[in-house]
C-alpha cells in the first residue's frame, strides 16, 4: 500500500513538473512535457467572444487537422469587449470592473481553453485587449485598468487557469505602453499571474510594430519569458532584423514574431493600391522569422481573427465567412515549415547568414539560412540563386535536396562534397516561387515525414 500511494505522488509530482510549459536550458526555446516545442499559432482573438460551444469546436478541430499547435484568443476581447456580450449574452465583468468577473462569461472561455485541449491545441491567453489600457482609434475601451486593479486582475486569472496545461500568457494587445504608468499596470498584470501560477507562468506582450518588440519595455522584466513582435500589415518589412536584434539581446531570450501580414488582409490596409494579402504573403514571413531565430511563427487570416459572419459588422473589408476562411492556401501550408523544422534537432537551430554570400538583397528577394550541428536550411524568398559557403556543418558528404514550401514536397538534388563553395539555382524562380535548400550530413539520414 505504500510503494501504491509513493506512485501516486511521483505520479502527480511528474506531471505538474513536466505537464506544462518552460524555457529550453539554452534560453531560445520552448518546450511542452520536457520536449521541443513548435509554436504554430493562428490569431484567433475573438474566439472566446464571438463563438458558440459548437463553433468553437468546429474551428479548432479545423486548425488541429492542418497543424496548428497554439491559438491566440483575447478574454477581454478587442470588439467592445466589454459591452458587447458573447454568444450566450454574458459579458466579461460586472460595472466594468476587473476585481468583479463574471463567472457566466468565464464558464464560456473555460469550455474553450478544455476543448482546445483535447484537439492537442494551446492558447495563448491575453488576459485583456490593451485598448483597456490605453483607448485610441483601433479601439473602444473604456480604459478600466490601473496598477491596483491590474494586479487583482491578474491574480484572478492566473488562479483560474494556473492548473491548465495548455496555456501561454500574453500581456498587451496591439498597443505600444505611452508612459511609465502604462509599464506599471502591464508590470502589476504580469506579477499578478506569476504570484498566481508560483512563478511557472510563461508570459510574453504583444505590442505594436516597432524595432524590439516587447523588449523595448519589458526585456529585464522576471515575468518576460520571451519576446514577441508584431510587423504590421505591410509586404516585405525587414522583420528579420528585428528578430535578430531581440536574440542578440541579454539576458538571452526566445522570440517569435507574434502578428505578421495575416492572410486576405488589406496590404499597409490600402487594398485601393496595394490589393490584399496572398498566401505567398503570409508564407515568406514565416519563413524568414524562423530562419532568423524566431521559435515558431503566427499565422493570421483577416477573416479568422474578427470570426466574420452575417451576425457582426465587418472590419476593414473581410472577403469571406470565416468558415471557408480556414481553408484558405496560406493556412493550409503552414503545416510545411512546421514539419522541416520539427524533421531536425530543433534545440540546435541557430540563424547563420555566413552561409551564403548574397547578404545585400532586397527584402522582397531576400535569403536566410539557418543551420543545426548537421543540417542547413536556406530559404529564397523568389527562388533566386544563391552561393552556399560550406564546411561550416558537419559531414564530408551532403545530401542536398529542394523543398517546397507551397507543398511540402521534396525535389532530390543528390550529395555533395562539404567543401569551398557551391551556386544552387532553384527549380523556378520569381514572384511566388519561394524554396528551401535543405543540406543535411549524409551520414544523419534525416527523412520529412
Amino acid at each position: 500500500m505504500k510503494k501504491y500511494f509513493l506512485f501516486v505522488l511521483l505520479l502527480i509530482y511528474f506531471n505538474q513538473t513536466f505537464s506544462q510549459f518552460s524555457i529550453s536550458t539554452n534560453h531560445r526555446y520552448l518546450l511542452k512535457d520536457g520536449k521541443p516545442f513548435y509554436w504554430l499559432g493562428d490569431t484567433g482573438w475573438e474566439l472566446f467572444h464571438r463563438l458558440t460551444k459548437e463553433e468553437a469546436d468546429e474551428y479548432l478541430k479545423r486548425r488541429a487537422a492542418q497543424g496548428f499547435t497554439m491559438i491566440q484568443a483575447v478574454v477581454l476581447a478587442e470588439m467592445d469587449g466589454l459591452h458587447t456580450p458573447n454568444a450566450y449574452g454574458d459579458k466579461p465583468l460586472i460595472d466594468d470592473d476587473p476585481t468583479k468577473p463574471n463567472e457566466a462569461y468565464f464558464k464560456q472561455v473555460d469550455y474553450v481553453v478544455d476543448k482546445a485541449n483535447s484537439y492537442n491545441i494551446n492558447i495563448a491567453m491575453l488576459p485583456t485587449w490593451a485598448d483597456k489600457i490605453f483607448k485610441d482609434r483601433w479601439g473602444t475601451g473604456p480604459e478600466i485598468f490601473n496598477t491596483k486593479n491590474a494586479k487583482i486582475y491578474g491574480e484572478w486569472i492566473g488562479n483560474r487557469y494556473k492548473n491548465k496545461t495548455n496555456i501561454i500568457w500574453i500581456l498587451g494587445g496591439d498597443r505600444n505602453p505611452r508612459n511609465v504608468n502604462d509599464v506599471a499596470i502591464w508590470n502589476a498584470m504580469g506579477e499578478g499571474i506569476m504570484q498566481a501560477t508560483n512563478g511557472k507562468a510563461i508570459i510574453s506582450y504583444h505590442p505594436q510594430p516597432c524595432d524590439s518588440g516587447s523588449a523595448t519595455w519589458f526585456h529585464h522584466e522576471t515575468w518576460l519569458a520571451f519576446n514577441m513582435f508584431q510587423n504590421g500589415h505591410c509586404r516585405d518589412n525587414n522583420v528579420y532584423d528585428k528578430i535578430q536584434l531581440a536574440y542578440n539581446m541579454q539576458p538571452t531570450k526566445p522570440v517569435i514574431d507574434g502578428e505578421s501580414l495575416y492572410e486576405d488582409h488589406p496590404v499597409c490596409f490600402n487594398v485601393k493600391d496595394l490589393g490584399t494579402s496572398s498566401a505567398y504573403d503570409v508564407r515568406k514571413y514565416a519563413y524568414l522569422d524562423v530562419f532568423a531565430g524566431a521559435f515558431g511563427n503566427t499565422y493570421g487570416c483577416h477573416d479568422i481573427w474578427q470570426f466574420y459572419s452575417t451576425k457582426y459588422e465587418a472590419v476593414n473589408g473581410p472577403h469571406v465567412y470565416w468558415q471557408e476562411a480556414m481553408d484558405l492556401p496560406g493556412a493550409n501550408q503552414m503545416q510545411f515549415i512546421r514539419r522541416l523544422i520539427e524533421s531536425h534537432p530543433m534545440m540546435e537551430r541557430i540563424p547563420d547568414q555566413s552561409l551564403i554570400e548574397e547578404n545585400n538583397l532586397t527584402p522582397a528577394e531576400r535569403i536566410q539560412a539557418t543551420r543545426g550541428n548537421d543540417y542547413a536550411f536556406i530559404y529564397t524568398s523568389e527562388g533566386k540563386y544563391f552561393t552556399v559557403i560550406l564546411n561550416k556543418i558537419s559531414g564530408t558528404t551532403l545530401h542536398a535536396y529542394w523543398y517546397n514550401p507551397r507543398d511540402g514536397k521534396t525535389t532530390d538534388i543528390g550529395t555533395i562534397a562539404n567543401t569551398s563553395t557551391k551556386k544552387f539555382t532553384p527549380p523556378s524562380s520569381g514572384y511566388g516561387q519561394d524554396w528551401v535548400l535543405v543540406l543535411d550530413d549524409a551520414s544523419k539520414n534525416y527523412k520529412l515525414h
